[in-house]
């Protein structure tokens, strides 16, 4: 996928995801509640497009005090213009075609979802769905539906959807519909923390991206790099990332990922470690990952403490303090922490301040494991034999 603006082959951004994004700055962004530049863009959004329901949905999650002239006047815009589309839907209905009927009652579904009506979104875009043949056309309904699902994050709308949109492929589905989807999906991934999936459906869509309703290019590669390098191992990270040219090419716009993403493949800790507290704000500020940006912090953690003990027998407490650019007494309690939850193999001699590695050995734990599942089923052999012998 070239870098340059492609934003012509996506779908129309309806709704448009960005103020979503914006609300989640103002309502859970500590640095940015009051910011006025923020509340501005989303008050010229809603005004250009009259959007009343959304507009009253704001006021109340936000605490804004509502202008009664500003959403009258919206509302009277709405009723005029819904009035204007339920008389060109009567008109398609008496004197015009089935296509003409079909592309009215997409123009209502749409304004419904730009104003934010959820509710009369999702029954238009059932309607609309009734009088549509077309796969592809069936299909760009569905996909209506799991944005606006991701606009209110209602999770049911977009499970649902993604399902029904899978079920669509398996009748045909052409191949420009079959890419987004994994974009679509891959997201939702993101959003409930399936960080392995997100990763191998977004790695999938790399190199024929062009769902620009949800994102644009870089914000893509940005969220599948920053999911990749959690979700893969070494091996695939290397294969699928590092020697991704589509990835490459992309990376020399945003330095401070390629550098997150370097430092730890080339086990520069002190540097990934720095790197790290600036993915965790970005991640704090991202409404997709906002609720998982502490358990993404602990886990990129224990993969870069993993990746240096797996080097090493033994090494000092020192050492791996250094490595990482941080005090002894820190890398102590982070180690103690992980160790005893059983997610770092390793003990700790706290005398001689050295870290010992105890890997594992998956040939002994799967005879372990042989011996006992052989003992069971000789037990429920012996058992059954007493009830045959009766």
């Amino acid at each position: 996928m070239p870098v340059e603006n492609m934003e012509e082959e996506g779908l129309a951004k309806i709704p448009d995801l960005k103020i979503a994004q914006w609300k989640f700055e103002l309502q859970s962004v500590d640095r940015l509640k009051e910011d006025k530049n923020i509340k501005d863009k989303i008050l010229k959004e809603i005004t250009d497009h009259n959007m009343a329901p959304l507009y009253s949905i704001f006021c109340k999650d936000l605490d804004w005090e509502v202008d009664a002239k500003l959403l009258e006047k919206m509302q009277t815009e709405n009723k005029n213009q819904l009035k204007k589309l339920d008389d060109a839907i009567k008109d398609a209905e008496e004197n015009l075609g089935e296509s003409e009927l079909r592309e009215a009652l997409l123009k209502k579904s749409e304004f419904f979802a730009t104003i934010g009506d959820k509710k009369a979104a999702i029954e238009s875009v059932r309607k609309t769905a009734e009088k549509t043949v077309g796969l592809g056309n069936r299909m760009d309904l569905v996909f209506l539906n799991i944005r606006i699902g991701l606009f209110f994050m209602d999770h049911e709308i977009i499970k649902t959807n993604i399902d029904k949109a899978k079920e669509m492929l398996e009748e045909g589905g052409d191949w420009d519909r079959r890419n987004r989807l994994k974009v679509y999906e891959g997201l939702y991934a993101m959003s409930i923390r399936d960080f392995k999936k997100s990763a191998n459906l977004f790695l999938d869509a790399i190199s024929t991206f062009t769902s620009y309703e949800l994102m644009d290019y870089v914000a893509f590669v940005q969220y599948t790099v920053h999911i990749s390098i959690l979700a893969l191992d070494r091996s695939d990270l290397h294969k699928q990332v590092i020697k991704g040219s589509e990835i490459l090419e992309v990376l020399h716009q945003i330095p401070e990922v390629n550098q997150y993403l370097f430092s730890l493949y080339n086990c520069q800790y002190a540097e990934f470690f720095q790197c790290l507290g600036k993915v965790e704000t970005v991640l704090k500020e991202d409404r997709y990952m906002a609720p998982h940006y502490a358990f993404y912090v602990r886990e990129m953690k224990i993969k870069a403490y993993a990746q240096l003990l797996e080097s090493y027998r033994s090494l000092t407490l020192k050492y791996m303090a250094d490595a990482f650019g941080v005090t002894e007494d820190y890398m102590d309690d982070e180690l103690c922490r992980f160790i005893a939850n059983g997610r770092l193999h390793a003990k700790i001699d706290k005398v001689g301040g050295i870290v010992i590695t105890n890997r594992p050995d998956s040939k002994n734990a799967q005879y372990q494991t042989c011996i006992k599942q052989g003992d069971m089923l000789l037990n429920r052999v012996q058992k059954l034999s007493r009830v045959i012998n009766i």
